[in-house]
């Protein structure tokens, strides 16, 4: 299925929009950071590596017609995060996915951006159903997803661990 989102969303806090690169110093504060990248990479990204993830989040747009957005915090011009929408290769699902860089947790950002992200899939893709594949021990992930209304469907093995499956409501 082909989809057609828009590339720009915002809300009174926020801009996502599609990543480009001169993203990559702002969004390498959070592929850099081990602590906040402990459940989705699991490791800390050198520059390199960063910006091979970013060209694959502008890639990801180029194949799939929608894809993440870089969450752009209007204050400070920043991108502070990721969220929006994933379904690489190897993935059971598509996917809604955020991130945050770590001095911006628990400010609400990623619960706004992520609600905006679920209700725009719901308008310009309802055939699609959406997960969000969280590994067990990201309380914090866990917790928004259940803010989201998302209910946990599966566990499913996935590389060297087990993730947990959350679907998200659909229409």
């Amino acid at each position: 299925m082909q989809f057609r989102v828009p590339e720009i969303l915002e809300t009174d806090r926020l801009v996502l929009r599609r990543f480009n690169e001169s993203d990559l110093e702002d969004i390498h504060r959070y592929f850099s950071d081990t602590v906040a990248t402990q459940f989705t990479v699991r490791k800390s990204y050198s520059r390199l590596e960063t910006w091979k993830a970013l060209c694959v989040m502008i890639a990801h747009w180029q194949i799939k017609n929608y894809g993440p957005y870089a969450m752009v915090e209007k204050a400070s011009k920043k991108v502070i995060g990721i969220s929006g929408y994933w379904f690489p290769y190897d993935w059971p699902e598509a996917e809604i996915k955020w991130a945050l860089v770590r001095n911006h947790w628990g400010k609400g950002y990623a619960t706004e951006a992520t609600k905006l992200v679920q209700y725009v899939a719901l308008e310009y893709m309802p055939e699609m159903k959406l997960i969000s594949f969280i590994h067990p021990k990201n309380e914090a992930s866990i917790k928004l997803a259940m803010r989201l209304g998302c209910v946990l469907e599966r566990k499913l093995p996935f590389r060297d661990d087990v993730w947990h499956v959350y679907k998200h409501p659909s229409q």
